[in-house]
Order: C-alpha cells, then sequence, then structure tokens
C-alpha cells in the first residue's frame, strides 16, 4: 500500500470534523430563517456570532451565485451545502490510491482555499465578525490541503520505485 495508514485515518478525523461544522452550520442557518429569535451555540456575543454570517447575503453560494446566476439558481445553496460535498467527496476519494484521485483531492483542496480565503476577507473586512465555525473549517480545508499534498508525494514515491518481477520457476 501506497499510501501510510495514519493518513486515511487523519483524513476520516479531519472530513469527519468538517461534516459536523457544516451540518451545524447548515441547521443553524436553516433554524434563524425559521425563527428570528433562535440562538445558536456559536453565537457568543455582538462580535462572534455565527448565525448573522451564516443569513448574510455571503452565506449562500459565496454570495456569488445569486449575483451572476440568480437567486433562483440550483447552485444558490448555502455554504454548508457545499462543504457537506466537499468533505463527502474528500473520504469517498481519499479510499483511492489512483493517481486521479490523489490529483482529483488536491484540486479540490485547492479551490477549498480559495474559497476560504475568500470568505475570511468577507468575513473580517465586509461583516466584521468572528466565526468559530468558519474559522474552523478553514484550518480543516488547509489541514486537508496538507494531507492532500503528502498523498500525492506518497503515491509519486511509490510509482517511482521498480516493480520487483516474479521469478520463473
Amino acid at each position: 500500500m501506497a499510501v501510510p495508514g495514519w493518513e486515511r485515518a487523519a483524513r476520516l478525523l479531519l472530513c469527519a470534523a468538517g461534516l459536523a461544522l457544516s451540518a451545524y452550520a447548515f441547521h443553524v442557518e436553516t433554524s434563524k430563517e425559521r425563527d428570528a429569535a433562535y440562538r445558536a451555540m456559536c453565537d457568543i456575543s455582538a462580535a462572534v456570532s455565527c448565525s448573522r454570517v451564516f443569513t448574510s447575503r455571503w452565506g449562500r453560494g459565496f454570495g456569488l451565485v445569486a449575483t451572476f446566476l440568480g437567486p433562483r439558481s440550483v447552485f444558490n445553496q448555502p455554504n454548508s451545502v457545499f462543504g457537506i460535498a466537499f468533505y463527502t467527496l474528500q473520504i469517498l476519494l481519499g479510499f483511492s490510491n489512483s493517481g486521479l484521485a490523489a490529483i482529483a483531492l488536491l484540486g479540490s483542496s485547492v479551490v477549498s482555499i480559495v474559497g476560504s480565503l475568500y470568505l475570511a476577507y468577507i468575513l473580517f473586512f465586509v461583516l466584521h465578525d468572528f466565526c468559530v465555525v468558519c474559522i474552523s473549517t478553514y484550518l480543516l480545508n488547509f489541514a486537508l490541503l496538507l494531507l492532500n499534498y503528502k498523498r500525492l508525494g506518497y503515491l509519486n514515491q511509490a510509482w517511482k520505485r521498480p516493480v520487483a518481477k516474479a521469478k520463473r520457476q
């Protein structure tokens, strides 16, 4: 096996945390939309409020989908839905040792980092807020990027090793 066992365990741990945070973000957003008085556990103070972030214009489709594709676009979903899809993809592709899967893992991680940087900019400089759930997912995405980079390195080393030919008897 070209990928060490700890890599799969780390991936499952990171993705499970990402799925839990994304599911919680989805819960907070939908609960706040149903009941304006809903108070999430991550709403710590006036300056630290995840529900305000999740229900903002940028809480759906990175704020870009409604602008470019319209509010009725199928892609105008809460960012947490994209997070659930991303972490699920990371788990599923993580079971494969193929080079194509490793490249897809790394590529999707790069896209998640670009999205995280964009959303972090919105969080701090536009909304002037601090969201514990958001920051946690940004850190998870960065850790997955590093893990996927290491995975590609492990697989590259395995591909370079000569394969021992079986002796004929």
